[in-house]
């Protein structure tokens, strides 16, 4: 009866970190950092997420501020979402 228990938690468990991770995907009028979480960026030769090689802040109501660790990894990132299909266009200041 016990191994019956733990698979529904499991499954129960996983069913809700998915529903949470659709939340999260949901653009409902206000930026969301976590809109970026699908999005790979090829470094050095390795899928890394954005959110492991920058800072990724909501400055604006339907604007996200993306500050790299490393500089030169700027124009990868650029590449990276415009690559992706979330419809979204980066800005470069340049800084």
């Amino acid at each position: 009866m016990d191994k019956v228990f733990d698979f529904a938690r499991d499954k129960m468990t996983k069913t809700i970190a998915s529903l949470n991770s659709d939340y999260n995907a949901i653009r409902a009028g206000r930026a969301n950092a976590a809109v970026l979480d699908p999005i790979r960026v090829d470094y050095w030769g390795v899928p890394t997420p954005i959110n492991q090689m920058a800072a990724v802040s909501v400055t604006e109501a339907r604007m996200l501020t993306i500050q790299p660790w490393d500089k030169s990894a700027l124009k990868l990132i650029e590449k990276a979402i415009q690559a992706s299909d979330l419809g979204i266009n980066p800005q470069n200041d340049g800084r």
